[in-house]
This record gives C-alpha cells, structure tokens and sequence, in this order.
C-alpha cells in the first residue's frame, strides 16, 4: 500500500500534518535513504524504509487501543458540541474508531481501533461476546432478580435479553453487582435494572470477550493492546 509520506507518519503518531511538513522542509525525513522535498511524496508501506531523523519508522496497518472511558465522553469519532473518546487520543490516526458504544455518563472499558473485520466480529449479534459491567444501584438487587436474568430477562415488550449473569456484591438499599450481557442494545444495562426495579446510579464495563480494563488505567487514559491482549479478544 502506497501513502502519501505525510500521511504515513501522521499516522505513526509522528507529529501533525503541519508538523510534519516542517520536518521535510528541514530536510529530516528519507525514503529509502534519500531525503524527501514533499510531503506529497509517497511510500510503500511494505518495501520502503522512512525515516525521521535518523530513526526508522514502521508502519502498522491495524492499531488496537484499550481506554478508560470517563464519564461526560461521548463515544464517537467526532462531534461538534461534545468532547468524544477520539479527542483524548494524541497524535492519533484519523482512521480510529470506538468499538461499540457506552453511554455518555458510563465508564470503563473501550476499544478503539481501525480494525473493521475484528469490530464487526465483537459486536455481531451471533457472536454473543460478554460484556461485564460493575453495576451499582438504587433499589436492592436479589437472588430471584438474578435468576430472571440467567434465564433471559424481559426487559420490556420489545426487547428480551439473552441470557445473562448477575453476580451481586451488596444487597439492600443501595445495591451492588457484577453483570454480564452478550447483546449491545441502547441503555441495555440501566434497562434490565429498571426491569427488575432499580435505578442505576454507576455504571463502569470491567472487561469485553477476553480483554479486560487494566487496572492501572485511571478515567481517560488509554494505551496498546500488548500481543497476548489481543490474542485473548480474537479468541473464538
């Protein structure tokens, strides 16, 4: 695959297009050896060498990002009132996206890539890939609102979840639980909670298939997947 050369290294995350163009002006990017005169120049991803100052620079055709999603994000790739998951990434791509949606006051985990085929893999209906939130409520959650979910909760007239898992921590007024769904409907968390009469006041994915949300990640942080990462979320 061919690239323009300013492309090819904005999208390693060297730097902005303007910024770029600067470092070719000053003669710090080559191809193959030979220093570049335009940013128009282009280079084959696969058999050309670039480098940037002296440095060789690789090019990845997929990159696999795991985030802390905050609260007050919205997950999209641009919007033009709100901020979006996309806006806390630097020197990113510009053919990243979210893998999926969580609401905008709900946190945890979220996958951003350029990886069409595996996104369409995590979020086809027939795959039923978990998805497990930490959930905490108002209004007590039970063991009989645990069994109505393992055996596929009626949410409402429209819509019936597949069967799930409801794992609770805390029990009483305020109530907490792990929950784990394997469809990716609108609200289908804060739904089934009020299906069984409780509202949600927090509500944070811990992990998606086989990926888990590092515990070192604090609210709108993010970083690569590592190679086993990945292999675990690829998994069949």
């Amino acid at each position: 695959m061919k690239l323009r050369i300013d492309k090819f290294l904005a999208d390693m995350g060297q730097g902005s297009r303007s910024e770029i163009k600067e470092y070719i002006r000053k003669g710090l990017v080559s191809v193959n050896g030979a220093v570049i005169k335009s940013p128009s120049e282009k280079a084959d991803t696969e058999l050309d060498t670039v480098s940037l100052n002296g440095v060789k620079i690789e090019y990845a055709v997929f990159e696999y990002y795991v985030m802390n999603k905050p609260a007050g994000v919205i997950s999209a790739t641009e919007d033009s009132r709100e901020k979006t998951v996309l806006d806390l990434i630097k020197s990113r791509r510009e053919d990243l996206f979210p893998v999926g949606r969580l609401d905008k006051d709900t946190e945890g985990l979220l996958l951003i890539t350029n990886d069409g085929q595996l996104a369409h893999e995590l979020l086809s209906p027939r795959r039923h890939v978990d998805k497990t939130y930490f959930v905490r409520t108002k209004g007590k959650l039970s063991n009989e609102h645990a069994g109505l979910i393992a055996g596929g909760l009626r949410v409402d007239e429209e819509f019936t979840a597949l069967p799930g898992r409801l794992e609770i921590i805390k029990s009483g007024e305020e109530s907490e639980a792990f929950i784990t769904v394997h469809e990716g409907k609108f609200h289908q968390v804060k739904r089934m909670m009020e299906a069984c009469g409780c509202s949600v006041t927090y509500l944070k994915r811990i992990s998606m298939g086989g990926l888990k949300l590092p515990k070192e990640l604090e609210p709108g942080e993010y970083r690569a997947l590592t190679p086993p990462e990945l292999s675990d979320l690829k998994k069949k």
